[in-house]
């Protein structure tokens, strides 16, 4: 993650190798979630934050899609220079899966309080 703060990273050449990291953060969460289900396959608050968890790789994993992509803007070159464009989705969808994020962190903060750790 860090390396792709670098100056040299920032070059345009170097965009599908940040967006590259970013998928792989995005799957990095897959072992996690598995070993939840295996230990708690039973219980339903693990089933509800797994449908989170799934939602938020989504968002994460279609933000680095439209990044590397560059989607909308290689298809209506100049449309979308202000707004709209594939850097501002990314972020739209970061956003959107940092929500799912918190919504899951809810529902185990409350599995928490009601099991005990």
């Amino acid at each position: 993650m860090l390396v792709s703060l670098l100056p040299v990273f920032q070059k345009p050449e170097y965009r599908s190798l940040r967006a590259g990291l970013f998928f792989g953060m995005d799957i990095s969460g897959v072992a996690p979630i598995l070993h939840k289900l295996v230990l708690y396959w039973n219980q339903p608050e693990a089933l509800h934050t797994t449908s989170y968890e799934v939602l938020m790789g989504v968002f994460y994993g279609v933000g680095a899609l439209v990044y590397a992509l560059r989607v909308p803007e290689r298809w209506m070159p100049g449309k979308f220079d202000i707004a709209g464009h594939s850097h501002n989705l990314f972020h739209v969808l970061v956003v959107a899966g940092a929500y799912t994020h918190y919504r899951a962190g809810l529902i185990y903060l409350k599995w928490r309080d009601q099991q005990g750790c």
